[in-house]
């Protein structure tokens, strides 16, 4: 089962895979990281990702402060087949989080149309 990833979280999966963000979102998930244009090696990032990735990550324009993610990885550990209670553990968070995380429901990949807005084609 493939779980839908949130716009803000895109850039991330796209460039380091879905088990290098969810470990990248970890990391740094809730922090302020920058982004070196020229990654020179010292930085917990590029030790992190490798040289690609992290040069990969600053043409991305990410914002600044990473977000968590704490969501989508909960349903995509919860998809691997991932207790409810193991995954609270690992994500710091109280079990009912976890399922009110899981009980939300899924946005609809695009909006619906609105008829009162012109159709571009």
């Amino acid at each position: 089962m493939s779980v839908p990833v949130p716009a803000n979280l895109r850039p991330f999966v796209r460039i380091l895979g879905t088990d290098g963000a969810i470990d990248f979102l970890l990391s740094f998930g809730g922090s302020e990281v920058y982004f070196a244009v020229s990654p020179k090696g010292k930085s917990r990032v590029e030790q992190m990702v490798g040289y690609d990735k992290a040069a990969a990550l600053c043409q991305a324009h990410l914002p600044s402060r990473i977000p968590t993610g704490k969501p989508w990885i909960a349903a995509v550990w919860h998809a691997r087949g991932l207790p409810k209670a193991e995954i609270a553990r690992r994500l710091h968070v109280a079990d009912k989080t976890v399922r009110s995380w899981l009980n939300r429901p899924t946005p609809p990949a695009r909006p619906p149309d609105d008829p009162r807005q012109p159709r571009f084609l």
